[in-house]
């Protein structure tokens, strides 16, 4: 069986992120969220993966090119036209065939044992099958309707706009076994009329014209990585599940405590506390007299300096918080730089949850902690302050002792450039 993953998309909603990067490549707890999935697909005995490619392609082909270092056998596909996921999945017609092959999303994040648990329900009922999960607010996504004694789909309500009428439910979870039928399902689907086509709609078809779809309950973890935030809950899910290692070097003088994984030459210098769950990437420098607090995600070829508390943040790689900085549930992209005394307020005064502007509409992240989203390439001055659910675009210069209350967008050039 062949999977065939959807990441084509531009992924809006994670900016200031995906400005420089395709969503399927930001990292969760060390690696890209595309290759945990590649991952759980070959555990489970699938190495040939087609990926729907489209926004900054390039990135995903240069890190997985053929896939041969994995371990899989990667074909490309390009959507040149964001029209949807059912255009998505067609565009795998003629490297799929004649063969049943998983279909996934290229934005969630699942348990290691879910996919397998799939193919197992797949060959005992040798029928197509669509994930489910159940959600405290469905309303966000596709409703599942199926029959509770035989686990057939009746209907697909795609976001209905009434809360109400379903307070909990079950909803599309994204991944699916599919027959190639669903191709021609796919070619006899309308558009919708912004010009795309679903494939919850060519699915309903399927339905329609007879042909018997089996829910599979996923049980487990099951995350829609859609905003920043959640990109936290999933990296926390990643780390409470690595074994602890090190492959570093460790001073004198260091206090370890909990689950604490270092990569190959890392050094961390006297005075560092360190409290796990805490990953740190290749090729560091961690100190001297660092706090780094539970569930920091440090990637490759960071440096964090003297003086500085990290606190359930996720740094990428080449960044540098070199030293009298406090930075609290925030995400740092790539190749940052915080000059001293660059404080992130994550909280409130009135400690009320934190908003943040998601594709332009204002959205409660239901966080009462929540710092800042700061994109790749950006340099701030000494004495610099960013306020709770603030995003930074990427290539922005912010001038010493500013205080940034609003969101910046690329290359918005505030402050010198030195």
């Amino acid at each position: 069986m062949k999977a065939v993953l959807m990441v084509a998309g531009e992924g809006k909603r994670l900016q200031p992120l995906t400005f420089t990067r395709p969503k399927p490549m930001i990292p969760i707890a060390g690696k890209p969220h595309l290759q945990l999935i590649m991952e759980y697909l070959k555990n489970a005995g699938i190495t040939e993966i087609v990926l729907i490619v489209g926004y900054k392609q390039e990135q995903i082909s240069e890190y997985f090119q053929d896939g041969t270092a994995f371990g899989l056998k990667i074909q490309y596909v390009t959507q040149k036209e964001q029209l949807g996921t059912g255009h998505a999945a067609l565009c795998a017609k003629d490297l799929v065939k004649s063969e049943p092959f998983l279909l996934m999303n290229g934005d969630i994040l699942i348990s290691q044992e879910t996919i397998p648990q799939l193919i197992k329900q797949y060959k005992s009922s040798h029928g197509p099958q669509l994930s489910i999960v159940k959600v405290p607010d469905p309303s966000a996504y596709g409703i599942v309707q199926f029959k509770q004694n035989t686990g057939e789909v009746n209907k697909i309500i795609e976001k209905p706009t009434d809360k109400t009428q379903f307070p909990e439910a079950y909803t599309n979870a994204g991944l699916y076994i599919f027959n190639p039928s669903i191709f021609e399902a796919i070619k006899q689907t309308s558009k919708l009329s912004r010009g795309e086509i679903e494939i919850t709609d060519s699915i309903q078809r399927l339905i329609n014209q007879g042909e018997s779809i089996k829910v599979f309950k996923i049980e487990g973890f099951w995350l829609d990585l859609g905003k920043p935030w959640e990109l936290f809950e999933a990296t926390h899910y990643i780390l409470d599940r690595m074994e602890p290692k090190n492959q570093g070097t460790i001073e004198e003088n260091v206090k370890l405590i909990g689950k604490i994984i270092v990569g190959a030459g890392t050094v961390i210098h006297s005075g560092a506390y360190l409290e796990g769950p805490l990953l740190i990437g290749n090729n560091c420098k961690i100190g001297p007299n660092c706090y780094l607090r539970g569930y920091c995600s440090i990637g490759n070829d960071v440096h964090i300096g003297h003086a500085c508390e990290l606190k359930n943040t996720i740094v990428m790689d080449h960044s540098s918080i070199p030293h009298l900085s406090y930075v609290g549930d925030s995400i740092i992209g790539s190749y940052v730089n915080l000059a001293a005394g660059t404080i992130t307020a994550n909280l409130r005064f009135d400690k009320k949850t934190i908003s943040m502007n998601v594709k332009g509409e204002r959205v409660d992240t239901g966080r009462q902690k929540l710092g800042a989203i700061i994109g790749d390439y950006v340099q701030t001055g000494i004495g610099t302050t960013i306020m709770p659910g603030v995003k930074i675009g990427p290539y922005n210069f912010l001038g010493p002792n500013t205080n940034i209350t609003e969101d910046i967008p690329p290359n918005a050039n505030h402050g010198k450039k030195e």
